[in-house]
C-alpha cells in the first residue's frame, strides 16, 4: 500500500504541529496533497479508471476547502503551506 501509518506520521510530523497532530489543516492538506499525486500518477497509467478519476476530483476539492478555511483565518499560514508544499506558481 503507498499509504502506511509511517508515512502518514511524517507528513504530519513536517507539516503539523507534531507527529499525533493529525488535526490541523496544514498536515490535513499535506496528506490531501500526497494522495492526490499518488491518484494523478494513477490515472496517467490507467485513464478509463473513472472510480478513481471520481476520488480524485472529490479529493482536490476537499483540500480546496481546507486552504479557503486557512486563507480566512490566518493568511500567513496559508501562504507558507502553499509556498511549502509549491501548489501555485
Amino acid at each position: 500500500m503507498y499509504l502506511t501509518s509511517e508515512t502518514k506520521k511524517e507528513i504530519f510530523k513536517k507539516y503539523g504541529k507534531s507527529d499525533n497532530d493529525t488535526g490541523s489543516p496544514e498536515g490535513q492538506i499535506a496528506l490531501f496533497t500526497h494522495r492526490i499525486n499518488h491518484l494523478t500518477t494513477h490515472l496517467k497509467k490507467n485513464h478509463k479508471d473513472y472510480n478513481t478519476e471520481r476520488s480524485l476530483v472529490k479529493m482536490v476539492g476537499k483540500r480546496r476547502a481546507l486552504l479557503d478555511y486557512l486563507m480566512k483565518k490566518d493568511i500567513m499560514r496559508y501562504r507558507a503551506i502553499v509556498k511549502e508544499l509549491g501548489l501555485r506558481k
